[in-house]
């Protein structure tokens, strides 16, 4: 396959919290500041996401402003802290925004709050909510969590996660 035939990648993200200055001190974030930290994840974020890729935030955008500035083809999973309307969100840049949680290619449960899934289920969990909580693993057999403190501030690629999944 050719650079041009290229396929376009699928990545995950989530609890970004643009704008969101209390953040830095509730997580501990590494930026002297919510601007040095706003610019940092749009610029690793561009490095690494293409216009024709498609990205999934799940929840906690912060300020939709910077929506505008990302790469991809953007669709939200909303959080707890994303309270306007999906209509709203659709206006800022995301292609399609749900209240709920997605199955996505028939096994992949994306949500912003962690699900129960145990080894007795047909489905895996991506989710966000937890940011860097050590009661929660960054990943396992059934799980994935896309918190921007556990990825490094860059959207991770599906890729990337089945491998780790399945132990790679």
């Amino acid at each position: 396959m050719s650079d041009i035939e290229k396929k376009s990648d699928i990545f995950f993200i989530a609890d970004t919290h643009f704008g969101d200055e209390r953040i830095l001190r509730y997580e501990n974030r590494p930026f002297a500041s919510v601007e040095e930290m706003d610019a940092q994840i749009v610029r690793n974020w561009n490095e690494r996401v293409k216009d024709d890729d498609t990205v999934y935030l799940l929840g906690d955008v912060g300020n939709e402003s910077f929506i505008k500035n990302l790469s991809g083809r953007k669709f939200l999973v909303k959080g707890n802290h994303d309270t306007q309307s999906n209509e709203h969100y659709r206006r800022v840049g995301f292609l399609e925004v749900y209240d709920m949680p997605v199955i996505f290619e028939g096994f992949w449960i994306l949500s912003h709050e962690p699900l129960y899934v145990c080894k007795n289920m047909p489905y895996a969990n991506i989710f966000g909510h937890v940011h860097a909580n050590p009661i929660y693993k960054d990943f396992s057999e059934q799980s994935f969590c896309a918190s921007v403190e556990r990825i490094g501030y860059v959207p991770v690629s599906f890729v990337e996660i089945k491998r780790k999944i399945a132990g790679k």
